[in-house]
């Protein structure tokens, strides 16, 4: 690197100096032009000050031991102190070599560094995580303004409190997994299991599929998708031995659940929701390799947490209840109403004993378990949409390992808002559904006398363009995002044994992994790991030993994502035509009278 390229863009005329061999004077005289006057203090190995310069402008204490010098910002360090730093370093180097610095003045300034440039990372870790709130991405021209105020009043949100960061690093991560692994491994197979009928097992069967139809399966259940759901998931895991979990007691719990689910009758945000939400954050533990990364208690976080994400949802926004000033508004503070309500109620609900599956963890295992649901359920409040993926965004950045609580939040959110990266004929069924939601909420508005929420008009709403914006601005970009995240979280294991051992086939498990074989290839792969045994079922995505490929993580949402918005598009245009011939028919009946005939010879 050239002594320009290092400090290129910075304005850091004191590195010219520094890579010329400047003496201290000449170099204070460069760094001082392009900062706004302040006092100077330096310093030699002694602390003693050697000058105090009212005149000369440089806005931090400078440093110098004995022709050393160190710049550090008293005020926090930016970016910007990283590369400076580097030059400061350099200057050690040409200091050492010429043999004018001691060892003492040699020890203490690369110790001063080494805390500036940690700090400043940490710093910079802080700000670029930030959790600001933004839908700059989405320009004014890119959708209708119906559209975008529905985004806008959906998706983001005005005051976000800042939330703590826990920066992960590579070694630390690998050991813990590697932990894990071998927890597993040593694990002795389970033996409890919840009873599933024999009739339901092939659905089931399909639940590392991407395109597992819920609906199906909440028909042939008669209801009990969520019930079903909960058990075979609970089965292949292993929660209720590793957890010690009666299987009465999750009967009952599920129920309940459904119970709650159907309180409102939603035609959206019911128990099929739930049931799809967890089998589609299955996927993405063990379709992806990411069950390998996480401890037994994370797991059952994102499946429980799913389980309950929407638990006695009353069909209306989170702005429905602050509007209305409901109850739970009142009760929440207008602080992610619903969400703190699903939360507060489920945790309400295992108060009693004979519902209770939390009731043989420790009390350290209670409580780390409890943070986690109720982090991953208000993080499926949409208005946190753009500050998680804005938050994950910057963690790619990072060097460290992805901070695992948001990762997870992350993935039942995107799973929430997943149906539209499913095949046109579930995801058409949900848009119906979640539409009706809405329409219903709009018909409430009116009555009440309050303004239509967006999207919630059923006169007005311009359904394929709704759609099209809830593609491009937030489905899509979500599952980039987790693409990406996956990667970075599974990467370091390929050097581990496969984890098809992780959870063993159960009883349940007896048949193949129908639809999931083609979404779930790395490349390349021996010929005998591309697919699974006959007979074999694992719910664990196989990573071989020594494997030194790329690590592909299984997309199946780009395809059907292109293929909705291709539909959507062929819809709007439709629509588009319909709407102008309507606007023709309107005007011409609207012809003003001339001498009781209509003008411009309208007959």
């Amino acid at each position: 690197m050239s002594p320009r390229a290092c400090c290129q863009g910075n304005g850091l005329k004191v590195c010219s100096g520094i890579h010329k061999g400047m003496d201290v004077n000449r170099l204070r005289e460069s760094a001082g032009k392009i900062y706004p006057p302040q006092q100077l203090l330096l310093h030699t190995h002694t602390q003693h000050p050697v000058q105090q310069n009212p005149q000369f402008p440089f806005p931090s204490s400078l440093l110098i031991t004995g022709n050393m010098m160190i710049i550090g910002d008293q005020y926090g360090f930016y970016q910007l102190v990283l590369r400076k730093h580097a030059c400061r370093l350099r200057y050690v180097l040409h200091q050492l070599n010429s043999g004018q610095l001691s060892l003492e003045d040699l020890k203490r300034n690369i110790e001063y560094a080494a805390l500036v440039l940690e700090t400043a990372y940490m710093d910079e870790t802080r700000r670029i995580c930030d959790e600001d709130d933004d839908l700059a991405e989405v320009t004014p021209e890119a959708v209708p303004d119906e559209v975008r105020e529905w985004l806008t009043a959906t998706f983001t949100r005005q005051a976000v409190q800042t939330r703590r960061e826990k920066p992960k690093f590579k070694s630390v991560a690998n050991a813990i997994r590697t932990g894990i692994f071998f927890e597993k491994i040593y694990r002795r197979t389970q033996t409890v299991l919840a009873p599933i009928p024999n009739e339901y097992l092939p659905y089931l069967r399909q639940a590392n599929n991407w395109n597992f139809d819920t609906f199906d399966l909440n028909e042939v259940t008669n209801g009990h998708s969520l019930k079903y759901v909960g058990f075979e998931l609970f089965n292949r895991y292993g929660f209720l031995e590793r957890f010690k979990i009666n299987v009465q007691v999750l009967e009952n719990f599920l129920l309940a659940l459904e119970l709650g689910y159907s309180k409102h009758n939603n035609p959206y945000h019911n128990t099929i929701h739930a049931a799809d939400v967890t089998q589609t954050s299955h996927w993405m533990l063990s379709q992806t390799g990411l069950a390998s990364t996480l401890t037994d208690l994370e797991m059952l976080a994102v499946l429980f947490g799913a389980l309950i994400h929407d638990y006695e949802h009353t069909g209306h926004t989170n702005n429905f209840h602050i509007q209305s000033g409901s109850n739970f508004a009142l009760l929440y503070n207008d602080r992610s109403v619903l969400e703190n309500h699903h939360a507060s109620s489920v945790f309400r609900l295992m108060k009693d004993d004979d519902k209770n599956i939390f009731d043989r963890l420790t009390k350290d295992e209670h409580r780390e378990m409890r943070t986690m649901i109720i982090e991953i359920v208000l993080a499926t409040d949409m208005s946190t949409h753009f500050v998680q993926i804005k938050t994950m965004k910057n963690m790619l950045t990072l060097p460290e390992g992805i901070d695992k609580m948001k990762a997870l939040c992350l993935i039942v959110h995107a799973c929430d808002i997943s149906h539209a990266s499913k095949p046109w004929e579930l995801h058409h069924r949900w848009t119906e559904g979640v539409l009706e939601e809405f329409f219903r909420q709009g018909d409430l508005e009116a009555s009440m006398g309050l303004p239509y929420s967006p999207l919630c008009d059923r006169h007005t709403v311009h359904v394929a363009d709704s759609q099209i914006g809830f593609i491009d601005f937030i489905v899509e970009p979500t599952m980039v995002v987790c693409g990406e995240m996956l990667v970075k979280m599974v990467e370091p294991l390929v050097s581990l044994p496969t984890t098809d051992c992780l959870f063993p086939p159960t009883a349940h498990h007896g048949g193949p992994d129908d639809g999931s074989a083609s979404a779930t290839s790395l490349s390349p792969l021996p010929p005998d790991l591309k697919s699974p045994a006959p007979g074999a079922l694992t719910s664990v995505r196989k990573i071989p030993i020594n494997y030194f490929g790329k690590l592909d993580i299984p997309c199946p949402w780009t395809r059907h994502l292109q293929e909705n918005k291709a539909k959507w598009r062929e819809r709007a245009l439709n629509e588009e035509v319909l709407r102008n011939k309507s606007d023709e028919e309107g005007g011409a009946r609207e012809k003003p009278l001339t001498n009781g005939k209509p003008a411009d010879g309208v007959p």
